[in-house]
């Protein structure tokens, strides 16, 4: 910290990390012959300098951290501190940042009036089909004669309704913190943070067995990336706002979110899943991002709002079916189609975004952002090990691994911009992911080089290689 206040975060020095992918049998014959891992980027000794800056991006700050960073290591087996231990390719099977369903507390009243809503609406179709089945066909032609006489006031009455839906529409539009971005807002921010004490509860209920001390070294970790960060953004009214309290789970799941009282949960398989202190801090940094934009009631909202749309149409469907059986597959195809076309890209919008943000907010703490698009190639390349099956991503609420390095590619340029803004330390050692890179091509030469010739297809999760030292 210098006389500006700008606080600054030196991630260099001279210790190495590596990236293994494969089972733990690769990894013994990759460690044990001393040959070099996939990704070699600089490490250890972490917020060792203070520096001064000036730029509009960082934050005003007199308090020095008041610890180092315990080092996060991870280059053979012999090597590795006792809380990180060889990453096994089994708990990369799905790494989401926010947990599924549990991520958005809901109010309570949503809860209990979700449901009912939806019964009332089949309800109410199937009543409105066995009345009209039980008309006599003289009062069914009586009925329709009287609709077209009446066509333009039930044309009245319809758009009404619309008009009332529109309006409260565009009367619960607010801007998105940070970002700007438009967006519709039901519930009551302040509420819907208290509401979230009931879902921390639940997870302290949930893993109380299993969270790691304050004397742990991945526990240590955690909490000084978490306070470098929010002391770096305190600018930011959303970030100084929240108390950040940390939790490290020790359960091998790679996984990590923050809930919207400021409550932090790390997965120990996350940090055996990173292979530097830079791709953790943005990891922690997207997901204080999440907090911080009030995502978690963004996307209740807009599933709420459209739930409730919704029931008109399931009316409808429950009102024109002929039978019961046509009804719930009309209900299903009506669910999945809100499904993949509204809230699974909305997710994905809210995941780019928080990308974008908690990239911002690493930049501000001085790390080195070119590690953030590295750690998602890290995982497509431990899926293609694994043979997981690539699904399309519209099928999934987060971006996919591939486009989601690419997006982070194209805002690296600026992330930078925001880093030397604050005066940070001078970037040491090639671009990680040109490493990656070189690496990567040179894993694949290699794996096709040590082929038997007669032999069928080596698997890539066992390969026999050697990468020349340099």
């Amino acid at each position: 910290v210098n006389r500006d206040g700008c606080q600054s975060l030196d991630l260099s020095g001279n210790a190495r990390n590596c990236f293994l992918t494969g089972n733990p049998d690769s990894y013994r014959s990759f460690s044990g012959k001393g040959l070099r891992c996939l990704l070699d980027v600089p490490n250890t000794e972490v917020y060792r300098n203070a520096h001064h800056g000036s730029g509009r991006f960082c934050s005003q700050s007199s308090q020095p951290l008041r610890k180092k960073i315990p080092s996060l290591r991870i280059s053979s087996v012999g090597q590795l501190p006792h809380r990180f231990p060889a990453w096994s390719i089994q708990i990369i099977r799905s790494f989401h940042t926010s947990p599924s369903l549990q991520a958005a507390p809901v109010p309570l009243f949503w809860i209990i009036a979700k449901p009912a809503q939806k019964l009332f609406a089949i309800i109410l179709g199937r009543s409105i089909r066995k009345w009209w089945k039980a008309l006599p066909p003289n009062k069914r032609e009586l009925f329709k004669e009287s609709a077209r006489k009446n066509k333009w006031k039930i044309l009245l009455g319809v758009s009404s309704l619309g008009v009332v839906f529109v309006m409260f529409y565009f009367t619960h539009l607010e801007e998105t913190p940070i970002t700007g971005r438009t967006r519709l807002m039901v519930f009551g921010k302040e509420h819907f943070r208290e509401l979230s004490q009931m879902e921390y509860d639940m997870w302290m209920d949930l893993y109380k067995n299993q969270m790691l001390p304050e004397t742990d070294a991945g526990y240590q970790v955690v909490e000084t990336i978490v306070g470098h960060l929010s002391e770096s953004n305190k600018d930011v009214p959303e970030v100084s706002a929240l108390k950040w309290v940390i939790h490290v789970v020790d359960e091998p799941v790679v996984n990590a979110f923050v809930l919207p009282n400021g409550q932090v949960f790390v997965f120990t398989g996350l940090l055996d899943a990173v292979s530097d202190i830079h791709q953790l801090s943005f990891i922690l940094g997207h997901e204080i991002a999440h907090a911080v934009l009030e995502h978690a009631a963004e996307k209740a909202s807009l599933v709420h709002f459209l739930d409730f749309l919704s029931l008109i149409f399931l009316t409808m469907i429950w009102a024109i079916c002929p039978r019961d059986s046509l009804a719930v597959v009309g209900q299903w195809i009506q669910s999945k189609l809100q499904e993949f076309m509204f809230d699974r890209p909305y997710s994905r919008t809210l995941e780019a975004e928080a990308d974008k943000v908690g990239l911002q907010f690493a930049a501000k703490a001085c790390v080195d952002v070119r590690a953030s698009s590295v750690f998602w190639q890290q995982m497509e390349l431990a899926e293609a090990i694994e043979g997981q099956p690539k699904l399309p991503e519209w099928l999934s609420t987060h971006p996919s691994h591939e486009n989601r390095a690419e997006h982070l590619d194209r805002l690296i340029p600026e992330a930078l911009k925001i880093r030397e803004s604050c005066n940070c330390p001078s970037l040491s050692g090639p671009d990680p992911r040109l490493i990656f890179r070189l690496n990567m091509r040179r894993l694949l030469e290699l794996a096709e080089g040590r082929e038997a010739p007669n032999s069928t297809k080596q698997e890539l999760s066992k390969p026999k290689l050697d990468f020349a030292h340099t």
